[in-house]
């Protein structure tokens, strides 16, 4: 567990944002109410086709390297797909363009829970730097792909991958996705880019949502769960602290001593 005096340490790192990147452009009832029916629907079908299904392959993560490179040709990371109008980023980040100007932005790593491992922290950050640079854009739902949202870094593919080399890639700064004035590294900007499109951007929560997940969701400006979805800041179980966003994002929504506690303690809620 973390130390009280560890917590009261921290400092949350300074974000600086754009006087043209403050305010969100206008959400109209017409756009919540087509947000709120698509999530419902997702949700329905997803359920029925699990059911459908006997059994999940594991065959995506043998397709990148676990660190991978930024300088990538983008052919070589994102195929497209035409009939659905997306782009598939990483094999793990899938951007769907919706009618009247929506982006949904699926994580789609369902055999790992949609855990984060390198290819996953870039994805989502380049995602996020694309949808940031749209001019026609009037809102991002943000979901995730099988039986949760997100269950936090995937400790595994880390631990494989080598930990000194995962580290460099999550906490070199600045890292390529924040644009000219980008100050945070990968881990920070997988959480934080979203507050640099200037539409409202809405996290759908299901299943499970922990750890980096949390972080991730915290960093879009609405988010709406089921009502089964379980969450928890379940970095304090590992000895760490939620310094990919939560640290400034979190207390914005609860009260400190509320913050504390959900940090401190690792504790599962609904």
């Amino acid at each position: 567990m973390v130390s009280k005096a560890l917590f009261a340490s921290l400092k949350p790192f300074r974000w600086i944002r754009q006087p043209n990147i403050n305010l969100k452009s206008p959400l109209s009832a017409e756009i919540c109410l087509q947000i709120c029916h698509y999530h419902s629907s997702s949700l329905q079908q997803q359920s029925a086709s699990e059911k459908s299904e006997s059994g999940v392959t594991d065959s995506k993560d043998t397709s990148i390297d676990p660190v991978a490179s930024s300088n990538k040709n983008e052919k070589d990371v994102v195929t497209t797909d035409p009939s659905n109008n997306s782009i598939f980023i990483q094999d793990r980040v899938k951007i769907i363009r919706l009618e009247r100007g929506i982006a949904h932005v699926q994580l789609s790593r369902p055999d790992k829970l949609n855990s984060l491992d390198i290819p996953m922290f870039e994805a989502i950050a380049d995602a996020a730097a694309r949808l940031r640079e749209e001019n026609k854009l009037r809102a991002v739902i943000i979901s995730g792909e099988g039986r949760a949202f997100c269950t936090g870094l995937d400790a595994k593919s880390v631990v494989i991958s080598g930990p000194s080399k995962a580290l460099n890639a999550l906490l070199e700064r600045p890292s390529a996705y924040g644009g000219n004035d980008g100050l945070g590294n990968l881990a920070q900007d997988v959480c934080y880019l979203w507050r640099q499109i200037p539409v409202p951007v809405i996290a759908a929560i299901h299943g499970m949502c922990f750890g980096g997940g949390l972080q991730i969701a915290l960093g879009a400006d609405m988010r709406y769960c089921t009502p089964d979805c379980k969450l928890s800041i379940m970095e304090s179980r590992w000895g760490l602290i939620p310094d990919m966003g939560a640290s400034v994002t979190l207390r914005e929504l609860v009260r400190i001593d509320v913050a504390k506690e959900l940090t401190m303690s690792g504790r599962i809620i609904s």
